[in-house]
């Protein structure tokens, strides 16, 4: 069972020769996301061999263009692949009048249906489950309405102790029934207990994404025990006066944060062009939470 993100792109408004503007590609389980779409980012998923036709829900963090303005070309090429079953889009509201505008005025019909989801900026919620996993939204604080998300594996069933089940001659159709964690009676009136037969699966993950956001406390609620924390680290401490007033935030920042949601691991990016790697954001980051990172186009990372 896999849980793992792809970053497509780690820099911030202006793109570098080695990073483009924000966005990521999870799998869990089988289920296929993609987390905010900059300029580039279906060329980025090209590069690392990632199959968009896969892709079936994307979420868009804000109405900044270097977190949305490859969302169109995105589509198109989907389209241009024969795509034909439907995708959700969910993001703040504006964007789904965006989108339709750009298609309309290049006359663009796409052969499958874009089921867009409006989600209020200010509030949180669930906004979609199934049995693998379900999405979360929160707000974060940006200069424009700004979404963050949490990625929740749903619990998966207990693991059978196979040896101790054939050794007792356990039938299959009871095997079945106590990994759902339920005692079974056996035929011979026999109780079988789930405890015995069955051990606990292991905690389900959760990843967490904070987008573009100024140090913001109120978040920690709904990231809190995250597995993976994904963090926005535009600046260094040099520049926090620069952080408050394009309400980013600092890599110390970031890593307090996620000390305060007792995550198990951050990861920062989003990180300003004036800086040619991460290693002064890690070294700033370690002195408050030690098992940080900051992120790279094409690393992929077990949630």
């Amino acid at each position: 069972m896999h849980f793992l993100v792809t970053i497509l792109g780690s820099g911030s408004a202006l793109p570098t020769e080695n990073r483009g503007p924000t966005s990521q590609y999870v799998e869990c389980n089988g289920r296929h996301i993609l987390i905010d779409c900059g300029e580039g980012t279906q060329v980025q998923i090209r590069k690392y061999g990632i199959k968009l036709q896969r892709i079936e829900h994307i979420l868009i963090s804000h109405l900044h263009g270097d977190h949305y303005f490859g969302l169109v070309g995105l589509l198109s090429s989907m389209h241009l692949l024969g795509r034909v079953k439907p995708i959700n889009i969910y993001g703040p509201e504006g964007l789904k009048e965006i989108v339709e505008l750009q298609l309309h005025y290049g006359h663009s019909r796409l052969a499958y249906e874009l089921n867009f989801h409006t989600l209020d900026a200010n509030s949180n919620a669930c906004f979609f489950e199934d049995d693998i996993f379900s999405l979360h939204h929160f707000p974060l604080s940006h200069k424009v309405p700004t979404i963050g998300y949490l990625i929740q594996e749903k619990e998966r069933e207990r693991n059978l102790r196979t040896e101790i089940a054939i050794a007792d001659g356990v039938k299959v159709e009871y095997m079945h029934r106590l990994k759902k964690g339920v005692d079974v009676v056996a035929d011979d009136g026999t109780v079988l207990s789930f405890e015995k037969y069955t051990k606990a699966p292991k905690k389900p993950r959760s990843y967490a994404f904070c987008s573009d956001t100024k140090y913001y406390e109120a978040v920690i609620p709904f990231i809190q025990n995250a597995s993976t924390l994904y963090h926005e680290a535009t600046f260094t401490e040099a520049f926090i006066d620069r952080a408050k007033s394009t309400f980013h935030s600092t890599a110390i920042q970031a890593a307090s944060i996620a000390k305060k949601a007792q995550v198990g691991k951050l990861l920062m990016g989003h990180l300003s062009a004036r800086y040619n790697d991460g290693e002064l954001h890690v070294e700033e980051a370690k002195t408050v939470f030690e098992n940080c990172e900051v992120v790279e186009d094409g690393s992929t990372y077990f949630v």
